[in-house]
Formats: C-alpha cells, sequence, structure tokens
C-alpha cells in the first residue's frame, strides 16, 4: 500500500510517517521544497504545494491513501486530482470545532468556517473518508508557556479554572495512520481528545511537579489574553474565535460536568486510553528547563 503524507514534516505529520514505514506501507511525503527536508530512510519525497493544485501532477499517481491537511481555497481541486489519479481513500486532519447541528451558531466559528468545506469537499468526492477532528493540541503550549516557566517561573492564561482535554500530538498520529492502512474506518468523523479534563491551573501544576520547582499560575481576563496573543503574532480573527463565548448552560439546557469535554474515540479506535498531559509534559520537558 502507498501512502502520500501532506504535511510529512508537519507535528502530526512527522509522526505519522514512521507509523506507517513501521507497518509496512511505502511513504511519499508532499513538501513544498523537499530538498529542505530530512525524511526517514525509505520515504519517497515528492514536491508540490496544496495551496496552488497546478503543482500536484503526478504527486497522486500510483498513491492509495492520502493524509490531507486542509486548505478549504483548494480543496475541490486537490480531491478532484486525488480521484482522478486512483486513490482510494483520504484521512483529513480536521477540528473538533467542525458543527453538523443545522441550528448550531457557526458564524462567529472560525475552526468551523475553515475545516468544514474541506470535510464537504472529501465527503462529495465517492471516496473512502475519514475525518480527525482533532481537539486543542497540547503542543500549542510550546508556543505560549515555556518562555514565561523558564523566565519568570510563571503561567499566564485565561479561564484558569475551565476543564478542557487536549490531545497528545502521538494520539492524533496513531489514529491517522490507523484510518490510513486499516479497513472499518470509511465515513467516520472521529473527535480526538485527550482521555482526561484539565485546566490551565491544573496543567501549571503538572509543569510545576514535573520541574520540581514551584511555577505559579497567573489568570488573564479576556481583555489580557487577547492583548498578548495579538503580541505574539496570533491573528486577530483566530484570538477573536479562541476567546469566543459561546451560549451558556442554561441557554443551552446542557450540562457541567468537566468530563463532557472528553472523547472516547481514541480510546475506540486504539483499545487503550490516550496519553495525559503529564505524559506530554514529560516528553516535552526540555523546552520548560
Amino acid at each position: 500500500m502507498r501512502v502520500l503524507v501532506t504535511g510529512a514534516s508537519g507535528t502530526v505529520g512527522s509522526l505519522v510517517v514512521p507509523r506507517l514505514l513501521e507497518g509496512g506501507a511505502a511513504v511519499r511525503a508532499l513538501s513544498r521544497d523537499p530538498a529542505r527536508r530530512v525524511f526517514p530512510e525509505g520515504v519517497e519525497p515528492v514536491a508540490g504545494d496544496l495551496e496552488a493544485p497546478a503543482t500536484l501532477d503526478g504527486v497522486f499517481d500510483g498513491v492509495d491513501a492520502v493524509m490531507l491537511y486542509p486548505h478549504p481555497e483548494t480543496a475541490e481541486e486537490v480531491v478532484r486530482r486525488a480521484r482522478a489519479a486512483g486513490v482510494r481513500r483520504i484521512v483529513l486532519m480536521s477540528s473538533a470545532s467542525v458543527e453538523t447541528d443545522p441550528g448550531a451558531d457557526t458564524d462567529h466559528n472560525y475552526g468551523h468556517l475553515h475545516h468544514r468545506p474541506v470535510e464537504e469537499a472529501v465527503e462529495r468526492s465517492g471516496l473512502e473518508w475519514t475525518h480527525l477532528r482533532g481537539g486543542e493540541f497540547m503542543v500549542n503550549d510550546l508556543d505560549s508557556l515555556p518562555d514565561s516557566v523558564r523566565s519568570e517561573g510563571v503561567v499566564r492564561a485565561p479561564r484558569g479554572d475551565e476543564p478542557a482535554a487536549p490531545v497528545h500530538e502521538a494520539d492524533m498520529a496513531d489514529v491517522a495512520a490507523a484510518a490510513l492502512v486499516e479497513g472499518g474506518h470509511h465515513g467516520r468523523a472521529y473527535v480526538i481528545t485527550g482521555p482526561e479534563p484539565v485546566t490551565p491551573a491544573e496543567r501549571t501544576a503538572v509543569i510545576s511537579r514535573a520541574l520540581g520547582r514551584e511555577i505559579t499560575f497567573v489568570p488573564l481576563t479576556l481583555a489580557q489574553a487577547r492583548e498578548l496573543w495579538l503580541a505574539r503574532g496570533v491573528p486577530p480573527e483566530l484570538c477573536d474565535w479562541l476567546l469566543w463565548e459561546p451560549a451558556t448552560d442554561e441557554e443551552t439546557g446542557t450540562g457541567s460536568d468537566p468530563q463532557e469535554c472528553v472523547s472516547p474515540d481514541y480510546e475506540r479506535v486504539m483499545g487503550r486510553p490516550g496519553r495525559t498531559y503529564a505524559r506530554w509534559v514529560a516528553d516535552h520537558l526540555d523546552a520548560f528547563r
């Protein structure tokens, strides 16, 4: 079986590639500039850009399955080229922010607006498809936490007592590799989260224990968080989405059980619980030292 991995040098794609190789698949890795990338031995690097479908001539030839990253502006053409070349299966890196309830408020949902058009293009293709709707990634904390932890011994974040179930990037790679080469995943939209709810204040405590020194959590208002993220280069529309406050429990009638943010899909697919935030911190501890 030959698998094309787009985003093969990215956070998840770089973990999917060795999993596929270990399973005996032939791997083709797409990159804008393969000469500047280092892939494991046995990987076939190819040049191309999902944002410029005309650069994809021959990229899909002889490929059975594709791991696809979302580019809504070109999704229809990219999927058409894959189908014309004989690809049978697409595993799409999507987002847990996608809403399929007709009554959902999607106007302010940046994640939905970016990912759902790609999902729809894949679904219309007639190919086998699996959507991997990843929740918040634990690895995003590497963009915001290590500097202040190292220099000041603090973590600054809004909503310090609000639980979420961020996912370890290795868990996403596990499910992606399985869906690419195994049967039984067609037509599934898996929501992949971590195995437990954890608040920003609790994440700080995990980092503190792992380092063996006190790290203090400093709560931010939403306005302070937006100002900080803008200063770090986060696009304004992404800031607005991350700080968007959807309807309250009283308005929606939903409960407030922290466990509600945890999806069972990783354990259903892999037969084991996902990796905890403590495991993720241990895997990346050098970044915080």
